[in-house]
């Protein structure tokens, strides 16, 4: 049997009671333990004699117990304990508080290694509370980097180490590795037992990155080669082949505009693969204003065109009607009449939405745009050939296996117009082929950008009057959407209040918040786009697709509030029309790092360059909301800082694919063993 697979049980000194407190930390098995990793570390390698002890610092050292405990209480009953140790220099007292057992723990002459913070009291240098453990041939607690692992109520840090210790003895070095020896020396991989027995105990800090690095890779490799199992998956699917181009390009040069190179490379890379008859699943990347959305049109008329239905879904209400108001325009621009375009969202009447599904279900319906209405299993396809989420993020893993339920293996394309740096979108997107549109279209003015404290807002107020009295229309963003006690932040409800009272009293100005019944924000987002609002307040609600080429200044309150790539998709509202526009960063913040992140954005309007300091500046924030994508919790692995290793680990599944290194025997037992492990693992992408 799998010596990884036996209970903990087997360790002495775990019966059924200390198994269940284990179990609350789910361990349940040796494995469970040995992958238990630390939390931190403390380095206690450092030894010091005691006449080297200073006040006020923590140190490492070894003392003899010199006389038994003395025991007093303080004026307010605090029981305090005494012990006198003494090493070949000098001796210092150590002292316990309210430890009724520490009486009890050495006797004259015990040799004892302590760590602990020295202080000076009433004339006298004392170390308190320390840690200690007997000197002995093998100290786990102590002159080492010692681990500290998350804790549950039962089981002291001591504890923890001696099972862990206890686990990694109980394996003795018998864990064979997955990985053969050409692919380790390639990638500088250590070797499995090495990397478990030095992440728990190392021996220097040199060996707890080497093993670091090895189980990072294991982690994301694994996950990367479930992607490639997945991808592999479908590739062996049956699709559809669709082969309507001469339609695309007919209609390509009615455009009043010529496409990008950017947007024709990858045009071709889509219907190159709605050409072969197997399910295309691409990740079209661009960034705000990009143009992705026609691009997804000349695929959808690709798909109407070779008789199949088309879908798009959206993540918003505004975003959905905005898509479909797009889509007729373009239906009207490419001459072809015959093709009938829908919308479907949560918030029809009942009567237009059945007649909605009636014509969906019996192939009436070529193209429909939604929200995630379009998941419910009352709509139903006649022949649905290909399917495009906008803005993927707001989705997770799950949704395109519904989709891909409501057709025969439909071709997925995934839209974002989040910038995702690659070694991200090789995590999040590892079963996806990725497209990216990396060029704006030409003579698109730059949004210009400045950030401002709030004590020069009179002068903004000024500036944002001039530009509306010249026609344009401006835009106001709040963190908030009403007052929070704990927070003293900017709310939208205010905010709105504070300016139609005061500023712009003689304008008219729209509230827009993610709660408001869809009615009333999509009157009010109506009334903006056709120029009678003349001032939007908002919260993040507009910060996806909404596309208002007249409004030209964005004003953003609180922004050390956001995201460095919220802060971008926000400032993509402004700069769609021909004239210059403008992002407003108000901020008092005195966070450093919070100003940098703010300055960054005045230099740059690459959202990809963003992106990746938004990964470098945040760390494993939730720039992208990434539990929604159904991924599982890395242990070790932090996907915005290890760069390096997914790429490795990337370059390395290339490697063994491309060099047809996978039909060598000892590559196709680590292939096979690792089926065996990430079984689990693909369950838990398919249906999150």
């Amino acid at each position: 049997m799998n010596c990884l697979l036996e209970s903990v049980q087997v360790l002495k000194g775990i019966g059924p009671q200390k198994a269940k407190l284990l179990a609350n930390l789910s361990i349940y098995t040796i494995g469970d333990i040995l992958y238990y990793f630390p939390k931190e570390y403390k380095d206690k390698s450092a030894l010091v004699k005691i006449k080297d002890i200073k006040s006020g610092y923590t140190y490492s050292f070894i003392g003899i117990i010199k006389s038994k405990p003395i025991e007093t209480r303080s004026r307010k009953g605090l029981l305090i304990t005494r012990y006198l140790v003494y090493d070949d220099t000098d001796e210092i007292e150590i002292v316990f508080y309210n430890n009724r057992f520490a009486k009890s723990l050495f006797k004259p002459g015990d040799e004892i290694v302590f760590f602990g913070k020295s202080v000076f009291m009433n004339n006298k240098l004392l170390v308190e509370v320390p840690e200690y453990e007997k000197l002995n041939n093998n100290n786990i607690h102590s002159m080492r980097i010692v681990p500290e692992y998350s804790l549950t109520k039962g089981i002291s840090h001591k504890e923890m180490r001696n099972i862990v210790y206890k686990a990694l003895s109980f394996v003795n070095n018998k864990l064979a590795d997955i990985f053969p020896d050409d692919l380790r020396k390639r990638y500088s991989l250590a070797e499995i037992n090495y990397s478990i027995n030095n992440i728990h105990f190392p021996e220097t800090f040199f060996d707890l990155e080497s093993s670091k690095k090895r189980l990072k890779f294991e982690e994301i490799f694994m996950l990367q080669t479930a992607f490639l199992y997945l991808k592999g998956s479908k590739n062996r699917e049956k699709g559809y082949s669709f082969n309507s181009e001469i339609i695309v390009y007919e209609f390509i040069k009615r455009l009043p505009y010529s496409l990008t190179k950017a947007q024709n490379k990858v045009l071709k890379e889509i219907l190159d693969d709605m050409k072969i008859s197997k399910p295309m699943n691409r990740l079209l990347q661009g960034d705000v204003g990009s143009g992705k959305t026609i691009v997804g049109f000349l695929a959808l008329l690709n798909c109407v065109g070779s008789g199949y239905q088309g879908a798009m879904m959206a993540p918003t209400e505004i975003l959905a009607n905005q898509h479909f108001d797009t889509i007729n325009n373009y239906v009207r621009l490419s001459g072809l009449g015959n093709i009938n375009v829908e919308l479907i969202t949560g918030n029809q009447k009942a009567k237009k939405r059945i007649e909605i599904l009636e014509k969906l279900k019996n192939g009436s319906i070529d193209i429909i745009i939604g929200t995630h209405a379009l998941l419910n299993e009352e709509v139903i396809f006649n022949n649905l050939g290909l399917v495009i989420t906008d803005e993927q993020h707001r989705f997770g893993v799950r949704q395109r296996g519904i989709f891909k339920s409501k057709g025969n293996n439909p071709d997925m394309i995934v839209m974002s117009a989040t910038p995702i740096p690659r070694t991200l979108s090789l995590v999040l997107y590892g079963d996806l082929d990725i497209s990216v549109i990396d060029e704006l279209p030409p003579n698109r003015k730059e949004v210009e950008t400045y950030y401002i404290s709030s004590d020069k807002k009179e002068r903004l107020f000024r500036f944002i009057k001039r530009l509306i009295n010249e026609g344009r229309q401006a835009y106001f963003v709040c963190p908030l959407v009403d007052e929070s006690e704990k927070l003293e932040l900017i709310s939208a409800k205010k905010y709105y209040d504070y300016l139609k009272t005061s500023y712009f009293k003689d304008y008219k100005i729209g509230l827009v918040y993610g709660s408001m019944k869809n009615d009333e924000k999509d009157e009010i987002m109506k009334s903006f786009k056709s120029g009678d609002t003349s001032i939007i307040v908002s919260t993040t609600v507009i910060e996806v697709g909404i596309n208002i080429p007249n409004a030209t200044i964005m004003v953003i309150e609180n922004a050390e509030r956001f995201g460095l790539a919220q802060l971008h998709q926000l400032r993509g509202r402004v700069g769609r029309g021909k004239e210059q526009s403008y992002c407003i960063l108000v901020s008092d913040t005195k966070s450093k790092i919070a100003i940098k992140r703010l300055k960054l954005m005045t230099k740059t309007s690459d959202g990809f360059v963003i992106a990746e300091k938004d990964m470098e500046l945040r760390g494993s924030g939730e720039i992208l909301g990434v539990k929604q994508h159904g991924l599982p919790e890395f242990k070790l692995l932090d996907i915005f800082r290890d760069h390096e290793i997914i790429s490795e680990s990337k370059d390395a599944i290339d490697y063994i694919y491309k060099n047809d290194v996978i039909n060598n025997d000892v590559y196709k037992k680590m292939l096979d063993q690792l089926y065996i492990k990430f079984q689990s693992l693909i369950d838990k992408l398919v249906l999150n």
